[in-house]
């Protein structure tokens, strides 16, 4: 299959960990928009509880749960006033420790969580660290966390009692999703997607309000819209080059498009972030 274009993608492919923290309401896009990467996220939240959707199914989450999340899949969540947490990058090389699928781990056992917590301790301890040999012991403990992954999945996997995630109407949308990923920055629209679905347009968009509460077009939006504000956040490229890049005909058709979604022009956007 041919990769996902990347545009504004991090360039972060190294073993990296940063805070979830509490957003404002303008900065909400950073943690609830739909994006991807091109390695392996895993989301711890220690506090709070909100939705989480990977992959077109939204679910709620809580304290002490675990979310793994593949490489170029769709995923956005709320970080709410009371929510904390931490999202580790897995490097790409080392994604083979890891499921192929998403995977939404709730840690009730409090023996379970303390042994989580003291190797995420040791993690961000040797990240940290200007010690000798200290981003080996990070993989290593990254490696540890990942054998402490697989073996909460044997001993307590998740069961879906509801039936929401393999349900026609869940695979359908992951399958969308997985095509907006690939094909966000050509300009094709609903009915183009549902073609190479081999569904209708408001068949397709039927399910994806079903499981994440969201349009088919919305969903596409988003996508396109968040790569739009990081391309702005962290490149200089000029906004003709931006909208060119992500199907719009025209800058001028781009720039009222991204002022009617987040009530700034790009430029103004730009200069404030």
């Amino acid at each position: 299959m041919t990769p996902p274009k990347t545009l504004a993608q991090p360039a972060q492919n190294s073993l990296s960990l940063v805070h979830i923290v509490p957003q404002n309401a303008a900065s909400k896009w950073r943690t609830e928009a739909m994006r991807s990467y091109s390695s392996p996220r895993l989301i711890f939240f220690t506090k709070g509880q909100g939705r989480i959707t990977v992959s077109g199914l939204t679910s709620g989450y809580g304290a002490n749960n675990l979310i793994y999340i593949p490489a170029n899949t769709l995923f956005g969540y709320e970080a709410g006033t009371t929510v904390f947490g931490y999202v580790i990058t897995i490097p790409r090389a080392l994604a083979h420790e890891w499921p192929d699928e998403p995977v939404h781990l709730r840690m009730r056992d409090v023996l379970i969580q303390k042994e989580f917590v003291s190797i995420l301790d040791s993690l961000e301890r040797e990240m940290k660290s200007g010690r000798a040999g200290h981003e080996r012991a990070a993989h290593h403990m990254l490696g540890i966390m990942s054998v402490f992954f697989q073996r909460q999945l044997e001993d307590n996997p998740p069961v879906d009692t509801t039936g929401r995630t393999t349900s026609s109407a869940a695979r359908l949308v992951a399958a969308f999703t997985d095509l907006v990923e690939r094909g966000f920055s050509t300009g094709k629209g609903v009915t183009a997607y549902a073609r190479e679905l081999g569904v209708t347009p408001t068949h397709l968009t039927r399910c994806c309000n079903q499981t994440c509460g969201k349009s088919a077009l919305a969903i596409i939006n988003d996508r396109i819209l968040f790569e739009a504000r990081e391309r702005l956040r962290t490149t200089k490229s000029p906004v003709k080059t931006i909208a060119s890049d992500l199907g719009f005909s025209s800058a001028a058709y781009f720039t009222r498009s991204f002022q009617h979604e987040t009530g700034m022009t790009p430029s103004a956007f730009r200069k404030a972030h």
